[in-house]
């Protein structure tokens, strides 16, 4: 025992000196802001931007989108206005309809059957908060725009869709799926036509008047309630009824008039059965269905749907009636209450009307722009060059200059070894106040995505950064910044992002990287960044996208650019670096 302890009072002895030599050679890695001339003696932190500016000059401008791909957007499809700014767009979508299985039985060994009801829910994405003792459930919806307390109905007009979704482009290598785009088109000469088949009624009742989304005037009301759903059955022998409570999560349930269904699903089964005998047929029948939102007294609220749910559907309830006799000669019949779901599989298109009262225009891609546009769906983008220019003295361009300040170089241009250590990089925008002036600052996008707009990917930092992960809220905080507010507060006006780029910089420096052009969206959840892309409809078929969170997000902001009249809000990179104090 006596050994041992010697053994680690000397193990610990070593490390300690050891440690203390290597101080003397080896760089510091503390995080900038708290590094200062009092812990690193034998270090001098410094800020690029003051010891070697021009190296932190970056250009930025704005890119304008055309019609963006708005099918396979991951189960998420929209409806219904969104104003600001930039004016007014408007979503709607079609989707597929899958059966829930195939070669259904409907009537089987019994007499007859007859719909009782037709029920369609498009659940919201939503958080619970709160369970009573009594059952009751408190929501938190995350997916309706403009945030607030209440709410604006939408019209809302169902139709059989006439139009057939391909799954693949026929014009392109084989295999290959067929893109749709926001603007009802397939490509820039074939546009999505024959939308507006049959028109589905919905059934308005005073009983279910809290069941269903259906307000008085036949609009859909929106609001973050659930929907408590009872079945009272019949006491027998004098017993009570008994009443049977089930809570459905906060969306749109509506009920359908059950003549459509009955001709175009239950009669099928005797009338025309390979119709439902696989999708392939099914989804050639029954092209799927065609949402189409509008505002009521010109307002509305924009709501995100979750139609990937396993409750989002169209479920036909019915019953069957079989009668026989009994031992004494007298009809008997006997009822079965049963349901048949159909669900939204398939291909689902967003569709997006712009109304835009601002011009959205392509930037100086040389210069730079005063002002950055940021727009979600079609609308626009940033672009952002880092240690762009020529030294025009050296004739070296200062990405190369910046690279041998921090690093030692072989003959090949290839990374040696490191002189300095980058401790920290930020690269940081200014929202323009004045430009933006939201009625709301609230609804201003509180995530932004920063990424390599060449590879089409996120930066380095974005897998480094552990945060959280799960609600898009709280992750990526370190790499890609919130939205800071005046006072903190949930409805201040926007201030700056903030966006970490030091892994980024570092393989620049380190890894030979190349130093792509970024890109800067506006994110509706940031979770979803790494998962993909959409293309964007070009001219000249150019291979460009754009990121799927600015796809699904309604929202917009304006920026300082590199141009901007105001010097203390012009975008900027900081890196914070150390250097030994010889």
């Amino acid at each position: 025992m006596k050994k041992n302890r010697i053994a680690l009072q000397l193990f610990v002895f070593i490390l300690i000196t050891v440690s203390f030599i290597a101080c003397e050679t080896e760089f510091s890695s503390l995080e900038s802001d708290v590094l200062n001339d009092d812990v690193a003696t034998n270090f001098d932190i410094k800020k690029l931007s003051e010891t070697n500016p021009h190296f932190t000059d970056i250009i930025t401008y704005t890119k304008a989108l055309g019609p963006v791909q708005t099918n396979n957007n991951l189960g998420l499809n929209a409806l219904g206005p969104y104003d600001d700014n930039y004016g007014r767009l408007t979503s709607s979508f079609v989707s597929q309809v899958t059966l829930s299985s195939y070669s259904p039985t409907f009537l089987g060994d019994a007499d007859e059957l007859e719909i009782d009801s037709v029920v369609l829910t498009l659940p919201y994405f939503y958080r619970v908060t709160e369970i009573d003792t009594e059952n009751n459930i408190t929501y938190n919806v995350d997916s309706i725009f403009p945030d607030g307390d209440t709410y604006s109905p939408i019209k809302l007009s169902i139709y059989e869709s006439n139009y057939f979704i391909r799954d693949f482009d026929p014009n392109a290598e084989f295999n290959e799926s067929q893109a749709y785009f926001s603007n009802k088109s397939a490509s820039e000469t074939e546009m999505i036509t024959a939308l507006e088949g049959s028109p589905l009624n919905l059934i308005e009742s005073s009983i279910d008047v809290n069941h269903i989304s259906l307000n008085p005037e036949g609009n859909i009301k929106v609001n973050q309630d659930g929907f408590v759903l009872t079945v009272t059955t019949e006491g027998e022998n004098g017993e009570e009824d008994e009443v049977t409570r089930t809570n459905t999560p906060p969306g749109i349930r509506l009920k359908l008039d059950p003549t459509f269904w009955q001709d175009k699903i239950i009669n099928q089964e005797e009338q025309n059965p390979t119709v439902l005998s696989n999708e392939n047929n099914f989804t050639e029948y029954f092209r799927g269905l065609y949402f189409k939102a509008e505002t009521v007294n010109d307002d509305g609220s924009y709501i995100i749907l979750n139609t990937n749910s396993t409750n989002a559907n169209i479920t036909i309830y019915y019953t069957t009636s079989t009668t026989t006799q009994n031992d004494d000669g007298e009809d008997v019949t006997t009822e079965e209450q049963e349901s048949f779901a159909l669900n939204f599989g398939g291909n689902k298109i967003n569709f997006i009307d712009n109304e835009f009262n601002t011009t959205i225009d392509n930037g100086n891609e040389t210069e730079g722009d005063a002002r950055l546009y940021l727009k979600g769906g079609e609308g626009s983008i940033a672009k952002i060059k880092l240690f762009n220019g020529v030294n025009p003295e050296s004739g070296d361009s200062y990405f190369d200059e910046f690279r041998e300040l921090f690093v030692n170089l072989d003959s090949d241009g290839t990374f040696e070894s490191s002189k300095l250590l980058v401790n920290e990089a930020n690269l940081i925008f200014y929202v323009d106040d004045i430009a933006l002036a939201m009625e709301n600052p609230e609804n201003q996008p509180n995530r932004l995505f920063l990424y390599d707009i060449d590879n089409k990917r996120p930066l380095v930092d974005y897998s480094f950064d552990v945060t959280n992960n799960t609600l898009p809220s709280s992750s990526k905080l370190n790499h890609l910044g919130p939205l800071q507010r005046v006072n903190d507060e949930p409805t201040g006006d926007g201030i700056k992002y903030k966006f970490r780029v030091t892994e980024h910089i570092n393989n620049l420096l380190l890894r030979d990287s190349t130093n792509v052009e970024l890109g800067l969206s506006v994110s509706l959840n940031v979770n979803l960044e790494e998962l993909i892309q959409q293309q964007v409809q070009t001219s000249d078929d150019s291979d460009f996208t754009s990121p799927i969170g600015s796809i699904l997000s309604p929202r917009g902001t304006i920026l300082h650019g590199n141009n901007t009249e105001d010097g203390n809000k012009k975008v900027y990179l900081e890196i914070y670096y150390t250097e030994p104090n010889n």
